[in-house]
């Protein structure tokens, strides 16, 4: 299991990132557009400390997260602990890894990933799980960042020369993906919380070239978003 670099050993920081990140909404508009979860069954997988969760469960019809990290995991439960009101999803948290989802086959209706595990080549395996785990009709959606969008995707591929974007577009293509590109921006309270983000985010020389190039309070921020639906019956040729 390869630890995240940054929630797993900075996640108060990491909740400051989340609080800031998508602002202006565009990501969740854009994943409630395509694939609806108001009464349906919902995982999050790499669901970290359960950020996310109490989105899904306002509407879904329940909602479980999948985070491998057992620290993270109970983070998680007790940011749910007390969250429910009359009438709300249930909502559980298990600790598990993508290769090996703890759901039984057809048994969610949309499966959810966030900057997590699903970055290309090498996690045909936790895709083949959520394909297991989704009912015909079903959804898989990836939510990545766009390392061609300017300047937080200059930044990734700073710290990350190897990394090509156009091999992971096309492994996405070639496993059925229909891509799309979301615009947002990260907007943090102070610099000190936007310092401390990129901090987490990036090596210290590409931190130090990330805050240089961020003189606000606010980061222009690309994302792509990757959509896969289950067939619902055999396909004939």
């Amino acid at each position: 299991m390869r630890p995240s670099p940054n929630i797993w050993h900075w996640p108060e920081i990491y909740e400051i990132e989340n609080r800031a990140q998508d602002s202006t909404g565009a990501l969740w508009r854009a994943l409630r557009e395509h694939c609806d979860w108001t009464g349906l069954d919902v995982v999050d997988v790499g669901c970290g400390d359960g950020f996310h969760l109490p989105l899904f469960a306002a509407t879904a019809r329940t909602v479980v997260g999948v985070e491998p990290h057992p620290p993270l995991a109970r983070r998680a439960r007790r940011r749910l602990t007390g969250s429910r009101s009359p009438g709300e999803s249930g909502v559980d948290v298990r600790v598990a890894p993508a290769q090996r989802l703890p759901l039984a086959d057809a048994s969610v209706d949309l499966v959810h990933a966030r900057t997590a595990y699903f970055f290309g080549p090498g996690c045909e395996p936790g895709l083949a799980e959520a394909e297991r785990v989704l009912r015909p009709g079903g959804t898989l959606a990836i939510i990545d960042l766009d390392a061609s969008y300017p300047p937080y995707g200059e930044w990734m591929r700073a710290d990350l020369p190897h990394y090509d974007p156009g091999i992971v577009e096309s492994f996405f293509e070639r496993h059925g993906f229909h891509s799309t590109s979301v615009e947002t921006l990260w907007r943090f309270h102070d610099r000190t919380s936007l310092e401390a983000v990129l901090g987490i985010e990036f090596s210290a020389k590409v931190a130090r070239k990330a805050v240089a190039e961020s003189p606000g309070r606010s980061v222009p921020v690309g994302y792509r978003l990757r959509l896969r639906t289950k067939p619902t019956g055999l396909l004939r040729q």
